[in-house]
């Protein structure tokens, strides 16, 4: 019997949603700062494609990002910084400043076989349980999961007219309720499941993969999870069909993710940070409408982030992470062509 994993990152929802030490307003001498290292950049004549970390130079607000990856890694697993006034910048000063905060938090890797590392997020009515379906590319409900990487990041620019709820659970808290319940259950989310690369695979690879969802390495815990990834695999004749109690497997974690009791959510506003980590963290979304005004339209930049504070991760997850050791530059898909991608508005192959 698998013992419970205990740990700042074992949290439920209403308790979360209480505690607002995951939320950080911006000061107003924290703006100036960004304003400055943008300025700078500019100075410079850098682009995304250039700029540097010391480019984008942040005396103090260095801090509050050390503090936020910290918290990240070790303590509740997510942190969110609001307050930051993007209604005052154009698209490309936007990009400019994530970018440069993302360049202290960590590096970004690809999020795509296209090699895009500078992800926009918008509703391009892609189904989500198509063989490429891709969460960011559709306005559909997603259901509870993860992404391919240490951290993911999302910065908000603009909203929906109405819906996009975000939605946040811990995976720790959920693995040690199974454990609880049903530890026979949590036995089969150790073992592997056949998992579909949604077309991310590289040329001569199989389509599909293998992959536990919970794993424990060196005492840490990671959880990795897209149910429409394992059932997009089921289409492939040669892989074998899910037994009935990986189905109720994966059924009883849906269930304990979409409980209230175990997730809280927050809507986003413009200006919004949000990171988490995805080895702890699961996180969803509400099913969102747009404006018919495509400058109105909901959009949200999107960076996979490699830590230098990151867990050891298990050889299970080495299909995707490639490098399990801490701190080391791992997860995302790797860039097909070799070459990187800043801006993803268009289509979506």
């Amino acid at each position: 019997m698998r013992e419970a994993i205990m740990g700042p990152a074992n949290w439920r929802g209403p308790e979360m949603k209480d505690d607002k030490s995951w939320i950080y307003e911006f000061t107003a001498e924290n703006i100036a700062e960004i304003d400055g290292a943008l300025r700078n950049v500019r100075s410079l004549g850098k682009t995304i494609e250039t700029m540097t970390r010391e480019d984008f130079p942040l005396p103090t607000v260095a801090a509050l990002i050390d503090h936020t990856r910290d918290r990240l890694e070790n303590g509740p697993g997510l942190q969110l910084l609001r307050g930051f006034p993007a209604e005052r910048y154009g698209k490309d000063d936007l990009r400019i400043i994530y970018w440069g905060l993302g360049k202290h938090l960590g590096t970004a890797v690809s999020q795509s076989a296209r090699g895009d590392i500078l992800g926009d997020v918008r509703n391009l009515n892609i189904d989500i349980n198509s063989p490429q379906g891709r969460g960011y590319t559709s306005n559909q409900k997603l259901t509870y999961h993860t992404d391919s990487c240490d951290v993911v990041g999302l910065f908000v620019l603009r909203t929906a007219k109405s819906g996009g709820l975000s939605m946040i659970a811990s995976s720790q808290a959920i693995h040690n309720e199974i454990a609880r319940v049903r530890p026979d259950l949590l036995d089969v989310l150790y073992e592997p499941f056949y998992w579909s690369w949604q077309g991310q695979e590289e040329p001569g690879q199989l389509p599909y993969y293998q992959q536990p969802i919970f794993t424990v390495h060196e005492g840490k815990f990671s959880c990795r999870y897209v149910r429409t990834h394992i059932r997009s695999a089921q289409r492939f004749p040669d892989v074998p069909r899910l037994t009935p109690r990986q189905e109720e497997a994966l059924d009883l974690l849906d269930s304990l993710a979409a409980s209230t009791d175990f997730h809280f959510s927050m809507m986003f506003q413009p200006g919004d940070l949000q990171f988490l980590n995805n080895h702890v963290m699961l996180h969803s979304r509400t099913q969102f409408e747009d404006y018919d005004e495509p400058e109105r339209k909901r959009h949200l930049l999107r960076m996979w982030l490699a830590v230098p504070n990151s867990r050891p991760l298990s050889p299970a997850l080495g299909t995707i992470y490639r490098d399990g050791r801490p701190g080391a530059v791992r997860g995302g898909f790797p860039s097909r062509t070799g070459k990187l991608i800043y801006e993803t508005v268009g289509s979506i192959e």
